[in-house]
């Protein structure tokens, strides 16, 4: 049976959906996307296509495949992994994750605002030229995702140890979470192994603050979301068209501050835009790149 497959591939998961031509679900999945690197880009197509064969059913065959992965961050890029991919016998379109996010909401254009792993926004012009802003790694910037969140917190936290200002209860839940005692173990603790792996999951311990009164830790979730909209502002003075920016991403969904906060300066920074929450998994949006490769675009 003939299949159209979809991929999204982030920073800690990839979920795969493969449906009939006439949207019937096959497969639902996720499993981790460890050893994920999207160049070389014929290695990258075969550690895609390495995952997917093994949960097709038997027989499945794919007749078109969509993906939208991390680091796929030009549109050069994209192009080249989708010739990888035919090279391979399969066709595909390739977009990063981000771009995911407008045809999974069922939308022909507007902003894709990724904040979990990492952050980046991306959109097009009325050419259809792809624009990217951000996703630059959370060494660097990332402003809005896990780690980046709780790298600000705790730069925050240390700096007020140093100046002796009272704990206002960020230190105490960077603390806990990592199991040490006092700030210099904090530092220590972060710089040992400086991995999303380790940062990111802190980043609760941060809203728990700021729901606590930590006015710290708030003004680095006020941060974060400024920078959000800094991304959709780049974008759009570049030419990104498009009434909805949409977003995604585990700390933007699950946190609803770090969500208002972003509601609140998209309001008034671009009056006319209208933030949405993605509702339904980003892998639909890669489901619908493969129906428009295979030919179905607007096929129910």
């Amino acid at each position: 049976m003939k299949v159209l497959v979809g991929a999204d591939i982030g920073g800690t998961k990839l979920a795969l959906r493969t449906t009939t031509p006439d949207g019937t679900v096959r497969v639902d999945v996720e499993i981790p996307s460890t050893g994920w690197e999207a160049a070389p880009v014929d290695q990258a197509a075969r550690w895609l296509l390495d995952r997917v064969r093994p949960v097709l059913p038997e027989d499945d065959e794919i007749a078109a495949l969509g993906v939208g992965a991390q680091g796929c961050d030009t549109q050069e890029h994209c192009a080249h992994l989708a010739a990888a991919f035919e090279a391979l016998g399969v066709s595909a379109a390739v977009v990063n994750d981000a771009a995911l996010l407008v045809p999974a909401a069922g939308l022909t254009d507007g902003i894709g605002v990724i904040a979990g792993t990492g952050s980046i926004a991306v959109g097009a012009c009325a050419e259809g030229t792809v624009l990217f802003a951000g996703g630059w790694g959370w060494v660097l910037g990332d402003e809005g995702s896990a780690p980046a969140i709780v790298r600000e917190a705790a730069k925050a936290a240390l700096a007020a140890h140093d100046k002796r200002r009272p704990d206002d209860g960020l230190l105490s839940e960077l603390l806990a979470h990592y199991g040490v005692a006092d700030a210099p173990a904090l530092a220590r603790a972060v710089n040992d192994t400086p991995t999303p792996a380790t940062w990111g999951p802190a980043a609760p311990a941060v809203f728990r603050a700021a729901a606590s009164g930590s006015a710290s830790a708030l003004a680095v979730i006020d941060d974060a979301a400024t920078h959000l909209t800094a991304l959709v502002s780049r974008l759009r003075a570049r030419g990104a068209v498009g009434e909805t920016v949409v977003a995604a991403g585990s700390v933007v969904l699950g946190q609803p501050l770090l969500a208002a906060r972003l509601r609140e300066r998209l309001g008034s920074a671009h009056p006319d835009l209208t933030l949405r929450l993605l509702d339904v998994p980003p892998v639909a949006g890669a489901v619908a790149l493969a129906r428009a490769r295979y030919g179905l675009a607007g096929v129910a």
